[in-house]
């Protein structure tokens, strides 16, 4: 037993039931949310905290579990965030048969009523969750997982056979261990604990691959301070910052289960820096001893590489301290619209050493309120020079042939594109202006040179560097108040400590707007990204080179 690990578990959890006795619950919080607090606080009383058998924290669960059996429907589900939701009640349910299985195997009569009112809504939940549909594809795994914990606890053959309807499915994991998500929320907080659920509950030992797979491809999304990849994300993430803090126990399990040093290197790694709420994982540790078993001995994480994920058309890169991501992945080009689920992130590229983080480099021209650049494809010439693409055509409409034309000038609703309009754009003929772009990336003695050839169409055009907020901006000329500069000439720096990123050459005075596309200007949308923002421009058709360099 690693009672180091489990220590520092006890005393996060700890801490977690301090605050949540000094805070008041409203009685309409989420249903999640309050699960979660149960399962918090019953970690920390059955456990070796300084709250075991505390009268204030059963006091605590017995309302809380009262507030529970009161919001669950008389069909079994929750309404959190949707209505009467299978998928989302399954979350609840996962926490609440880990608290279920702890109070049940401590035996404390104190607890008989809680044990009683838990066991009454997994009753009711189940059925549900054998019957209900999802949204999304980790829902699958959620509700599947969710009912190998009931089934554990409430013995149904409807269970077992709902979960193999659901796994005959296939899971949504490409060769390179990419979830179809590609997020480093779902893998983490659901897929991946899923999938282990399952095969612990259901001796299906087949699904732990799909999660061995998955954090062999982490190990190469990882930054040296524990940030995890997400520029090829589907989901929320793909505009977020993330930690791997939340793979610890499944990187905890693999490691003991395969005695593969990396895995025990990371857990570790998490362990060490304290990341996130690291007392959510004590519960299932007690629920589960064997994850705090001790790790085998750490090995060398992959430090030195290049290397290709096809199922999200990224490539990484990493020379020690210098790591950078090219990404071709959004689904914009087939999928022309904005929405939950899909990769719109404009971001192509972004480049850290040590402590100095270039967050995204994009492009957007002035054509026509296409907005931003997104690759058509992702090419790789050799192992660290890497091409991007996309052409964008913009018609023009021609008159409608006599046979097409009505009377009353009524048209059909059509998309052309950008918008839609009483048109019948489909049945006109058309002329079209396009822009061709290709960018290339190419890894150089301490950097990249990222070459942008535009061809075709006039158009004006900027290109955006994000740096992360932290460091200090040198050679450039303020544009306002508001995190925006433009290098007109030379070199500039941005520094943090000795850590530095030059790019250049500037480009000139010629100001041209980050125009994001009519699709985000029509509804207010936005998509400047946090930091401090550096522009260079041009016009197309041309030729201009970036230099990115460390030191």
């Amino acid at each position: 037993m690693d009672k180091d690990f489990l220590g520092l578990l006890t005393t996060a959890g700890t801490a977690q039931i301090a605050r949540l006795l000094r805070s008041q619950q409203p009685v309409g919080a989420e249903p999640r949310r309050v699960g979660r607090e149960v399962r918090r606080l019953v970690a920390g009383y059955v456990g070796e905290s300084s709250y075991g058998d505390d009268p204030a924290v059963l006091e605590r669960l017995q309302l809380l579990s009262g507030q529970l059996a009161a919001w669950q429907h008389a069909d079994g589900t929750y309404d959190i965030g949707n209505l009467h939701s299978p998928p989302d009640t399954a979350f609840l349910i996962q926490d609440l048969c880990v608290v279920w299985e702890l109070l049940d195997r401590a035996e404390d009569a104190a607890t008989a009523p809680l044990r009683s009112e838990i066991h009454g809504i997994l009753q009711k939940a189940g059925p549900a969750l054998a019957s209900g549909g999802v949204h999304t594809p980790n829902h699958r795994w959620e509700v599947s997982a969710a009912l190998a914990r009931i089934n554990h606890i409430l013995p149904d053959q409807r269970y077992v056979d709902r979960i193999d309807e659901w796994l005959a499915e296939g899971i949504d994991a490409g060769p390179d261990g990419i979830y179809s998500e590609r997020s480093a929320i779902y893998a983490a907080a659901v897929t991946n604990p899923s999938l282990l659920t399952i095969a612990w509950r259901q001796d299906r030992p087949e699904l732990i691959e799909f999660v061995r797979r998955n954090l062999e491809a982490t190990l190469y999304l990882l930054e040296p301070n524990g940030e995890v990849d997400v520029i090829a994300s589907r989901r929320q993430d793909q505009f977020q910052i993330r930690d791997v803090s939340e793979y610890l126990l499944q990187f905890r399990e693999l490691a003991l289960l395969d005695g593969d040093g990396r895995f025990a290197a990371v857990a570790q790694d998490i362990e060490r820096r304290g990341a996130g709420e690291l007392g959510d994982c004590l519960a299932e540790v007690l629920e589960r001893p064997e994850l705090a078993a001790a790790l085998p001995q750490a090995t060398e994480l992959p430090t030195d590489f290049v290397k290709e994920f096809p199922s999200q058309a990224s490539v990484r890169i990493r020379r020690g301290t210098r790591t950078a991501t090219v990404f071709g992945g959004t689904d914009l080009p087939d999928l022309p619209v904005i929405a939950s689920g899909l990769s719109v992130n404009p971001t192509f590229f972004k480049v850290r050493h040590g402590d100095a983080i270039l967050d995204s480099v994009r492009l957007a021209p002035q054509f026509f309120g296409t907005g931003h650049f997104h690759s058509e494809y992702l090419r790789r010439w050799s192992p660290s020079v890497v091409e991007l693409g996309a052409e964008v055509a913009v018609p023009y409409y021609q008159p409608l042939p006599p046979e097409r034309r009505t009377a009353d000038g009524r048209y059909a609703l059509t998309p052309d594109g950008r918008f839609y309009a009483s048109m019948a754009f489909d049945q006109r003929p058309r002329d079209y202006r396009a822009l061709r772009t290709a960018i290339t990336v190419a890894e150089v003695e301490n950097g990249f040179d990222l070459t942008f050839e535009l061809a075709g169409s006039e158009a004006p055009y900027a290109m955006e560097l994000c740096f992360r907020p932290g460091g200090v901006l040198s050679g450039v000329e303020t544009i306002d108040g508001f995190g925006n500069y433009q290098l007109e000439s030379g070199t500039g720096v941005y520094a943090v400590g000795n850590d530095r990123i030059e790019f250049g050459p500037g480009s000139g005075t010629a100001r041209v707007v980050m125009d994001p596309g009519e699709r985000y200007r029509m509804l207010n949308g936005t998509l400047v990204p946090d930091g401090l923002r550096v522009y260079l421009t041009g016009c197309a058709p041309g030729r201009q080179r970036l230099e990115i360099r460390t030191a």
